[in-house]
């Protein structure tokens, strides 16, 4: 593939460092296609990226209406970047209704590409317009244009054998097209997949190629467009990559992980936005020694993956928010019989049913004590997508070097967001040690190994090991049902002892900037991105701020004190009301300060900014007062 493709001399070419587009219309217009397409291939292309999709809660919501607007967000650019952009620059809205819900995040002078076709009477009452917008002045400050692409794309497709309907539902792909001219990607890519998934439906296949065409032919032959856009490609490290999905890494992850072991991986889960990608990911690996199992609902699904780590294989079970709830108790069990559970839990906004695609972090404090009695276990939390498979990993080492269930709490933002992924040389990643206890003579089921506090992992069968696990309290070493009340209390302890010495074996906290300084920001999850970005934004313009990013939560990584005690003013930012600056105020008695965000999608960048001038300027700083927020870049 060129580096530079070849364009029409007649089109002024400008060249950019980074671009984010926003491709919103109605659920049934294709624009999650029509996004992942167009990622995929500036994947190929080189370049850096990050996305955001952003899907509708309603699963069918009324075509045109407010409600059923789905969206789907793509930054990319020629150097590195964490995050999907706070505004487009470019917004293509196929109606009146993704029109009215994203133009107020298009940026000033940014390019508005509309489907005029379908701006009618009853769209526009659909979305709340008494007139069309397109013919009023509100729209002078960007740089409209109106095409009407369901006609340009029946043209596109005369002769097709399709019904009138199906000709219509191409126009995503005509959509795509042009984006594809205007910022210089070849369609290769996307022609490529479309052969593959209608290959079995040749009229449909060469419709969507068609209509593809026409939309690149479009931008290159009319007089509408006066130019096009080139992003060079990111200078990333040399390496094997591929655009990955937190889902995606989050199965691969696991899978991995299990290899490393030498495990079969056993996966139950009942379906859940918006885990349900890593069920239908692992479910396609069979070959690598992975079972996946749709439960009949989050109960039975836990009951699964911890029978399954009875038996000696990795037991998996994932959800989001409301499923970890209905599996507390199951997960109570596996703490007081001390077995190598992983609950994966993708995060979305609450309570209840919520916000079910839509992100959020309130699930925190649920992970660290949302259970009965005193029953500590190990929580962890990926920072990006293409983290979500290292920390897969780390979630069954933990796991089985410890006999604790793990709970890998990530999030919707970075289930379904993608990013360029380096992939790993598996031979290079440390094997996971894995040893069955064999020896009958010495067997005791809660016999502990001195380092690590964990008891012996026997396989139920195995001659001589024959035992019983329950739920009653054990009698120390011999696993015996015991209700002494200073047996009860030893057991407690040593649980909890075992769960803190896990930090003997995690990373210390790499800190971002200076190791001491005024402003310590602290972000864990998918926070990572708008966090960082936002200190080093502040950091070129002198400012004395450094952050930390928090991806072991229960224990803390053993260093934390320590660099909170170098910083006089502490920040968090997470997308809740405050789990975890109230963890550590408890935990570590310093003042923490807040930002919060609940309204179902991530951090921008230019928010963190102007939040942490308002807490550095309220608590007297005298550098913040002299600097202005106008032109944070």
């Amino acid at each position: 593939m060129a580096e530079n493709p070849v364009l029409p001399v007649y089109k002024e070419i400008e060249e950019q460092s980074e671009a984010t587009i926003r491709f919103c219309g109605d659920s049934g217009d294709g624009m999650q296609l029509t996004g992942s397409q167009f990622t995929q291939t500036t994947a190929i292309f080189g370049n850096d990226l990050a996305t955001l999709p952003d899907y509708p809660a309603e699963i069918r919501a009324p075509a045109g209406s407010l409600a059923g607007v789905s969206g789907y967000q793509v930054h990319f650019s020629s150097h590195d970047i964490r995050t999907p952009g706070d505004a487009p620059d470019v917004l293509v809205a196929m109606n009146p209704a993704a029109l009215k819900t994203n133009l107020g995040d298009l940026k000033e002078g940014g390019i508005l590409i509309v489907n005029s076709d379908a701006f009618t009477a009853n769209n526009l009452k659909k979305a709340g317009y008494a007139t069309n917008p397109l013919e009023e002045g509100g729209m002078a400050k960007y740089r409209l244009h109106a095409f009407p692409i369901t006609t340009l794309n029946t043209k596109a497709l005369e002769g097709s054998p399709l019904t009138k309907k199906d000709v219509e539902r191409c126009k995503n792909f005509f959509a795509l097209g042009l984006m594809l001219w205007m910022y210089g990607r070849p369609m290769d890519v996307s022609l490529e997949w479309i052969n593959k998934k209608f290959g079995a439906k040749p009229d449909l296949a060469e419709a969507n190629k068609m209509a593809l065409r026409g939309g690149y032919n479009f931008g290159e032959t009319t007089d509408l467009v006066k130019k096009h856009y080139y992003i060079a490609k990111a200078k990333l490290p040399a390496g094997i990559y591929r655009n990955v999905t937190g889902n995606e890494a989050t199965a691969f992850g696991f899978i991995a992980a299990a290899q490393l072991a030498d495990k079969e991986l056993v996966y139950a889960s009942y379906p859940i936005t918006p885990a349900s990608d890593v069920l239908h990911e692992l479910s396609r690996h069979r070959h690598l020694n992975v079972k996946t199992c749709q439960a009949e609902d989050e109960i039975a699904a836990a009951g699964m993956a911890l029978g399954a780590a009875f038996t000696g294989a990795v037991g998996l079970t994932g959800t989001s928010g409301p499923g970890l709830a209905l599996k507390s108790e199951t997960v109570s069990l596996a703490i007081m019989m001390e077995l190598p559970l992983v609950i994966i839990n993708v995060q979305r906004g609450g309570p209840s049913t919520g916000l079910p695609t839509k992100t959020e972090q309130s699930d925190l404090l649920q992970a660290m004590y949302g259970r009965h009695g005193e029953s500590p276990l190990a929580v962890i939390a990926p920072a990006t997508p293409g983290d979500c498979f290292s920390m897969a990993i780390e979630a069954v080492r933990i796991a089985i070097q410890y006999m604790t269930p793990v709970i890998f709490l990530s999030d919707g933002y970075l289930g379904n967001s993608s990013e360029p992924w380096k992939v790993p040389d598996f031979d290079k990643i440390p094997k996971i040690h894995v040893e069955h206890y064999k020896d009958a003579a010495s067997f005791l089921p809660f016999l502990r190994d001195p380092k690590t506090l964990s008891r012996p992992w026997a396989i139920p069968g195995t001659p001589g090991l024959e035992h019983r696990l329950g739920g009653i309290e054990k009698q120390e070493n011999t696993g015996n049902v015991n209700y002494e009340p200073l047996n009860h209390e030893k057991m407690v302890l040593v649980r909890q002892a075992k769960i803190d010495g896990i930090a003997q074996s995690i990373p210390l906290l790499e800190v971002f900037g200076k190791e001491a300084g005024d402003i310590l920001v602290i972000g864990w999850g998918g926070t990572y991105g708008a966090i960082t970005s936002a200190v080093e934004m502040l950091q070129k313009r002198g400012i004395a701020i450094s952050c930390i990013h928090l991806r072991y939560l229960n224990p803390f990584p053993s260093n934390l004190k320590k660099i909170l005690d170098n910083f006089d003013t502490h920040i968090v930012a997470e997308l809740n009301l405050g789990q975890l600056a109230s963890i550590l105020r408890g935990r570590f008695g310093v003042d923490i300060q807040s930002i919060t965000k609940v309204q179902g999608k991530p951090f921008k960048t230019d928010e963190l900014i102007e939040g942490i001038f308002k807490i550095a300027r309220s608590r007297g700083e005298p550098k913040w007062q002299e600097n202005s927020l106008a032109s944070p870049h």
